[in-house]
């Protein structure tokens, strides 16, 4: 497997952290060089290593918020 390259734009938030220190975050993430995107996952203390997350476009951040400002 090919390694994978990220860049980390902008840290926008952390979720929540476990005992362990691994944050689950919102960020900006430039994967591989493409355009960045916003990005959940869990994150090691320095970012040195990451668990499963997604990412969205700008877009589906956008109808993401929405439908969860519509939750009574």
């Amino acid at each position: 497997m090919a390694d994978i390259k990220y860049d980390i734009v902008k840290e926008i938030g952390v979720l929540s952290e476990n005992a362990k220190g691994w944050r689950k975050e919102i960020n900006l993430i430039s994967w591989n060089g493409a355009e960045p995107k916003y990005d959940i996952r869990d994150w090691a203390p320095e970012h040195e290593k990451m668990g499963k997350g997604t990412t969205l476009t700008k877009e589906e951040v956008v109808m993401l918020k929405k439908i969860l400002d519509s939750i009574e």
